[in-house]
């Protein structure tokens, strides 16, 4: 870990992590690992907007191809996770691999996918917390979460674009 990327994470840390925010970056790790909340919520819009069904299907599908995609990078760059004195870890993790955020690359595909179904501007509402969430609980570098939104970005787009075309 750099210098900066500790100085910044330890500020996270120090500023944020009390017991409320805490509890809070919890729900959210539970919530996104593997992505499951996400596409939970996918296939609960599948089931409730009938009309739309092909829609939900595309932007559920975005979600797990998201977080495959973050799967396959970070066993390619196999950067370790945060460990460092003054970094508190307060939460476990299914592996040893930082790069890129799984949660933040598969919450803004999430984001930039339901967003655009719902018509809804998802991308600042759920993005930041789940991003200062991963730093809060110290299992993430800051670089490590905002190479996992533009992942996430990327991939959400892509994939609209392959099956949409530019619609």
């Amino acid at each position: 870990m750099s210098d900066r990327e500790a100085e910044v994470l330890v500020a996270v840390q120090t500023a944020l992590a009390k017991p409320p925010a805490v509890r809070a970056a919890r729900m959210l790790s539970f919530f996104g690992e593997h992505s499951a909340g996400w596409v939970a919520l996918g296939v609960a819009g599948w089931l409730v907007d009938r009309r739309r069904r092909p829609e939900w299907t595309v932007a559920a599908t975005s979600v797990v191809a998201a977080h495959a995609t973050s799967i396959v990078v970070k066993r390619l760059v196999r950067r370790r996770r945060p460990h460092h004195a003054d970094v508190q870890v307060l939460a476990g993790t299914p592996s040893k691999l930082s790069f890129p955020s799984s949660h933040a690359t598969s919450t803004t595909a999430a984001a930039i996918a339901y967003g655009a179904l719902t018509n809804q501007p998802l991308v600042p509402l759920l993005v930041p917390p789940m991003v200062i969430s991963r730093l809060v609980l110290g299992v993430h570098y800051p670089t490590d979460v905002l190479a996992g939104a533009v992942l996430g970005a990327a991939v959400a787009r892509g994939v609209h674009r392959a099956v949409w075309g530019r619609r």
